[in-house]
């Protein structure tokens, strides 16, 4: 059973930047794809980022595409997520997801608590 812990939300001024951290334990991380949601109070929650079991692919929305940027360790069993360049829209609950499937196309299985980021301006 994997277990994912993010962290590393917080609040920031517009065009600054944070790090997230989805921390996994209990299953070898290597084996999933790793997912980055993010969702707003009455919106759909939505796929903002994926990297791929072999980190064959790096997947981006339009939206944060040449400002954020998803990277995986996993000799540290961790997933990051680094945020650039962050604008009040970018303010969600961001959760960090794991599934199999091939290049990021399935669905995923586990499920981040999520962490808070908040950009003022």
């Amino acid at each position: 059973q994997l277990q994912l812990v993010e962290s590393g939300g917080g609040l920031v001024q517009s065009g600054g930047s944070l790090r997230l951290s989805c921390a996994a334990s209990g299953d070898t991380l290597n084996d999933y794809n790793i997912y980055w949601f993010r969702q707003t109070p009455g919106k759909e929650r939505s796929k903002i980022s994926c990297i791929s079991s072999l980190d064959a692919i790096r997947y981006y929305a339009d939206s944060p595409k040449g400002r954020f940027t998803i990277s995986r360790d996993n000799a540290k069993h961790t997933v990051y997520l680094q945020m650039d360049r962050l604008k009040p829209e970018d303010t969600a609950v961001y959760y960090c997801a794991a599934g199999g499937g091939y290049y990021c196309s399935g669905s995923p299985d586990y499920w981040g608590q999520g962490t808070q980021v908040t950009v003022s301006s």
